[in-house]
């Protein structure tokens, strides 16, 4: 290894005594691959399979807490015990690498597709539909459904400790149910679940304070609670970075084991709510990275970008698109072979880089999302 990377490849002690074998994460990322009825499918497990050995530890793709909050085809489900084989199937096929498994969880509220939830019944905070051509108008939930959700956070929570995971990521990031719940855009309740800034905080925190009471009641060893966010909303109004930052601060008090933020560019830099010039990660960081560690991800290519993030003081750095177009980046590093990662997707590689179908065909018909070598 060239010496200049070892920081990368030091051990992280991530809490409860958990260690990482290194700095480096790979990112939860859909891959529209399972099967009809939740389970996973062979090529899932494989295409996890291929990227488990270098990274000290691997978030997987989310998966649905409860039947109406199924946000994509192909999506794999916790919102029953019969899905405790399947989901056990890939815990086991990360930590057989030597990753960390941690299984994403979520509910998809207004953004799910309504042909894929029974009675196409889309639901949400409010009744407001996201910004944007064709987009269904959903219900606003009772608040007897969001109790039920609630406990359905935790029930999937449960699953995933008898399945094996090593923890839970708590998805409140990407315009999902937990976070149109924080939303001044898509949360216009006047109860006790919005209105306020501090009410429109109650179901995320509810959803922490649920899974973290049956993580103490079931798991018999240590088992990590994370949970991601976005950082800002485009919509007006929106989520703003000063909100954020009023987020993370409730969130760092509830011993949770990491924040993951969700940006597409780990260097991006706030747009309204927070006049500074640095970095958001680097604003997050300082507010909250000594009391909870915090993951980074965007856009990080090589391993020089990789290690300017490291040494930005954000403890952990999580690898999504570049460890589909490489994934032997890590190893590469590891090995003293950077200069060989590959950053843009070779067409013709599929099998090799052993991606399920779906997900590569949403890749190749997406323009833009992934930078491809012609």
């Amino acid at each position: 290894m060239n010496l200049k990377y070892a920081p990368l490849f030091e051990s992280f002690d991530i809490g409860k005594g958990v260690q990482l074998k290194n700095r480096l994460v790979m990112a939860p990322m859909t891959n529209f691959s399972s099967n009809a009825d939740g389970t996973i499918t062979d090529a899932e497990v494989e295409y996890y399979e291929r990227r488990s050995n270098g990274v000290g530890m691997v978030i997987t793709a989310c998966t649905y807490v409860t039947v109406n909050g199924k946000g994509f085809h192909g999506e794999f489900g916790g919102d029953r015990d019969e899905m405790i084989p399947s989901l056990r199937r890939l815990a086991s096929a990360i930590k057989a690498k030597g990753a960390k498994a941690i299984l994403q969880i979520f509910h998809g509220g207004r953004e799910v597709p309504p042909e894929l939830v029974p009675n196409g019944d889309v639901v949400s905070a409010s009744d407001i539909p996201s910004e944007g051509e064709g987009k269904p108008v959903p219900r606003a939930l009772t608040d007897v459904e969001i109790e039920s959700i609630i406990r359905d956070f935790g029930e999937a929570t449960r699953r995933a400790i008898e399945a094996g995971y090593d923890g839970v990521e708590i998805h409140g990031a990407n315009g999902y149910l937990i976070q149109q719940f924080f939303s001044p855009h898509s949360n216009r309740r006047e109860d006790r679940w919005g209105g306020t800034l501090e009410k429109r905080l109650t179901f995320p925190l509810a959803v922490v304070d649920e899974v973290k009471k049956v993580v103490a009641a079931h798991a018999k060893e240590a088992f990590l609670v994370g949970y991601r966010f976005s950082p800002e909303e485009p919509e007006t109004p929106g989520i703003t970075m000063a909100e954020t930052l009023e987020l993370i601060d409730v969130l760092a008090e509830k011993d949770l084991d990491y924040l993951h933020v969700s940006l597409m560019d780990f260097w991006s830099t706030p747009k309204r709510g927070v006049e500074d010039t640095r970095s958001r990660m680097e604003i997050i960081q300082e507010k909250a990275g000594n009391r909870v560690p915090v993951i980074g991800v965007g856009s990080i290519h090589s391993a020089d970008e990789a290690l300017n993030a490291l040494q930005s003081g954000t403890p952990l750095i999580a690898l999504g698109r570049e460890i589909i177009i490489d994934p032997d980046w890590v190893e590469k590093v590891e090995e003293g072979k950077e200069s060989e990662i590959v950053t843009k997707l070779d067409k013709s590689a599929q099998q090799e880089l052993v991606v399920p179908n779906p997900l590569w065909q949403a890749i190749l018909n997406t323009p833009g999302w992934f930078p491809i070598a012609e």
